[in-house]
């Protein structure tokens, strides 16, 4: 949920420009459709922006951090992190969130801890990127008596023990939660993911990608399934995540089945969005609760918490950033189906997307795999995946299947961009892992069940030191 926060308070530490433009009425829904027309880039433009959550947790006793506290806390951690030329980003005299680079980190409600990358050009600078940030976050974590894992489901802890960072908007979903599914509250507080953000040149491109993306989101979350484990004890998943993400909230989650219809393009989604329940409006500084209502009647002139007024286009893109699917649609399409993992992970996740979307023959490739699934099928991947990870069946084959063939597509298109690092080496290297699990049939949530039930002999706080950065 990054990307936007960087764009938001970049212009308001002065883009005058971008200030302007957003804080512009929008008058129709074609301004709507021309804001996220905006974002086709031609293909040298393109870039690759990495987010992941991560959870911390206290050295001494392995409980959550708390946002501010005598020992460690998410606070002590912000303030650490400007040592490294982090500025600080403050809501309401909180200091939520730092800003550096055309990166930030944010916190999500539950108090993890996220990176939203730079826009950059490659998977090298992408590793480079997480790597120098995990190293910051080590430096000043151990200094505080903190440390952070790589999952995708806080293991141990309860949603009564989990804090709650003091971010207006937080309350407002938290209160709305209940009222739309039964798992929105674990989503919030308790779920970690990695996701890579793409570039689309056209609309065709995104229409494409955005269908190729949904249709295999189901692999992306087997492979890097790594959620087995909930209030001490395994929780009968493998991504727990990603099953919690189905009964959150139908509104605003999901497959997205009519991406795949004829007519579907910008248009289509705006139509989409617009017909899903409002959050917030943001006025001078202060959250409005809007649950439930409609952006239709906003953009009438309608909302009954600001009777006559009419949308910005900074609303408008709040409004997009309170959409969760699978894939998301902004300016740039978000892949959004997997895991949070150890850092080797973070960076697979970007390659296995990029190889696929960056290179013409394999997303061509991967629309011949899937453009003839229908929508049970689809959405039938995406209730098992979690459950089974790779077993999970799929016509006369299984997801397992289906990932190799995927992967080799990746990899060819990785190989073909030819980016290489200091070791002439291609981006293909971090598929490596990716691959191997695809070959075994083994995720990794699988990896630590087997070492719960063995190694660690039933006991879960093993896990801190397993999964650890």
């Amino acid at each position: 949920m990054g990307s936007y926060i960087v764009l938001e308070i970049q212009d308001e530490l002065g883009n005058g420009l971008a200030n302007q433009k957003k804080s512009k009425t929008i008058e129709s829904r074609d301004e709507m459709v021309g804001w996220i027309e905006d974002g086709c880039k031609p293909k040298e433009k393109w870039r690759i922006g990495t987010e992941h959550e991560k959870f911390g947790f206290r050295l001494n006793y392995h409980g959550p951090l708390p946002y501010s506290c005598d020992g460690p806390s998410i606070r002590k951690m912000l303030e650490g992190m400007q040592r490294f030329g982090w500025k600080p980003m403050m809501e309401e005299g909180f200091l939520i969130g730092l800003l550096r680079d055309g990166a930030s980190i944010t916190l999500e409600p539950g108090g993890q801890f996220e990176l939203s990358g730079a826009p950059l050009d490659d998977i090298h600078q992408t590793c480079s990127e997480v790597n120098n940030h995990l190293r910051e976050v080590k430096e000043v974590a151990d200094e505080i008596g903190a440390g952070f894992v790589g999952l995708g489901f806080s293991p141990v802890w309860s949603l009564e023990e989990t804090p709650i960072m003091p971010k207006p908007r937080y309350k407002i979903m938290r209160d709305y939660m209940p009222k739309v599914g039964r798992l929105g509250r674990q989503m919030m507080f308790r779920s970690c993911t990695v996701q890579v953000n793409l570039d689309f040149a056209s609309e065709a491109d995104m229409v494409k990608k955005m269908r190729v993306s949904l249709a295999l989101q189901p692999v992306a979350t087997a492979l890097f399934a790594n959620s087995p484990f909930a209030d001490n004890r395994p929780n009968g998943f493998l991504s727990y995540r990603g099953y919690v993400w189905g009964d959150t909230d139908p509104d605003r989650t999901g497959m997205l089945p009519f991406a795949f219809e004829d007519g579907m393009g910008f248009e289509a989604y705006v139509d989409h969005a617009l017909n899903v329940p409002m959050y917030f409006v943001k006025r001078d500084g202060k959250y409005l609760d809007a649950t439930g209502k409609s952006f239709k009647d906003f953009l009438d002139g309608k909302l009954d918490i600001l009777p006559g007024e009419k949308p910005t286009l900074a609303d408008w893109e709040d409004h997009l950033s309170t959409l969760f699917p699978e894939v998301r649609l902004k300016q740039f399409l978000e892949m959004r189906g997997a895991d949070g993992g150890p850092w080797n992970r973070l960076c697979a996740l970007s390659a296995f997307w990029t190889g696929l979307f960056y290179h013409q023959p394999s997303l061509d490739a991967a629309w011949d795999l899937v453009k003839d699934w229908g929508e049970h099928e689809r959405e039938g991947l995406r209730r098992t995946a979690p459950t089974i990870g790779l077993r999970a069946p799929f016509r006369n084959t299984n997801l397992q299947d289906i990932a190799i063939q995927v992967l080799e597509l990746s990899h060819e298109g990785l190989k073909a961009r030819a980016q290489m690092n200091a070791y002439g080496e291609n981006e293909s290297l971090y598929l490596r892992e990716m691959e191997q699990i695809a070959r075994d049939g083994i995720t990794p949530a699988e990896r630590l069940l087997d070492l719960y039930r063995g190694e660690w002999g039933g006991d879960l706080d093993m896990v801190f030191n397993a999964a650890a950065y």
